[in-house]
């Protein structure tokens, strides 16, 4: 075959799994919205459950409002290659002529679009509830813009490997939680230092590092691990 033919096959192939997995994340309306519905009814009842002094909320907002992003993310891996799992889909992407590193690259895209985008771009409105200063805003979107690219691809490694689990989700957590401590740290101490008027130029350079490397990585290992569930 003509390699300029293949590459254009190849090239359509992924346009098409592109849009499948967009229109599969947008038909489960459920898995959509529960984490962003999670991420503000958590941020609702913080001053509520600890307090309403403004002084107190602008101190706790940076991490609090990451923490929650963290675990909304963390409450739809779960879901992420289970539903091709159990219709025989992911058999198929295994065997498929199309490079799996790419096949999961593409659920792993799919997955940010519907989760970490939104909760991206309600963090403001969150930020304004827990009394974040104004000039920190646009520091808090970029980073939770780097930070949830990247704990959907380190968590893809995570759903991977628990995948062929009847009740994976404790194991999950167990496995990913660690590997998302220091995207926590730096997302949290990047949107503090914007707060407190402090350069945050390190803590957001470490975020966008920690995501070009879990770019690099993290689509093969849940190919390796994707591959294990499957022949298990």
């Amino acid at each position: 075959m003509n390699p300029a033919t293949l590459d254009y096959n190849l090239s359509n192939a992924l346009r098409a799994s592109v849009a499948r997995e967009l229109r599969i994340s947008t038909r489960q309306l459920s898995e959509l919205f529960n984490p962003l519905l999670f991420f503000l009814v958590v941020v609702v009842f913080i001053p509520l459950g600890i307090s309403s002094d403004p002084a107190l909320l602008t101190k706790l907002a940076p991490g609090m409002i990451w923490v929650i992003a963290l675990l909304a993310t963390l409450l739809s891996l779960e879901g992420l290659f289970k539903g091709d799992f159990e219709d025989g889909s992911l058999e198929q992407m295994v065997i498929s002529p199309l490079p799996l590193v790419w096949l999961v690259l593409i659920k792993v895209f799919s997955h940010w679009l519907v989760t970490g985008i939104p909760l991206t771009l309600l963090a403001p409105v969150l930020g304004l509830m827990l009394f974040l200063p104004t000039d920190a805003y646009w520091i808090l979107m970029l980073s939770l813009f780097l930070g949830t690219a990247s704990l959907s691809l380190v968590g893809s490694i995570g759903a991977a490997l628990t995948v062929s689990l009847r009740r994976g989700g404790l194991v999950l957590s167990l496995i990913v939680m660690p590997l998302y401590v220091p995207i926590l740290i730096f997302g949290a101490d990047t949107v503090n230092s914007a707060a407190h008027g402090l350069s945050y130029a390190f803590s957001l350079a470490v975020l966008g590092v920690f995501l070009l490397f879990a770019l690099l990585a993290a689509p093969f290992a849940a190919a390796g691990a994707l591959k294990i569930s499957v022949n298990t």
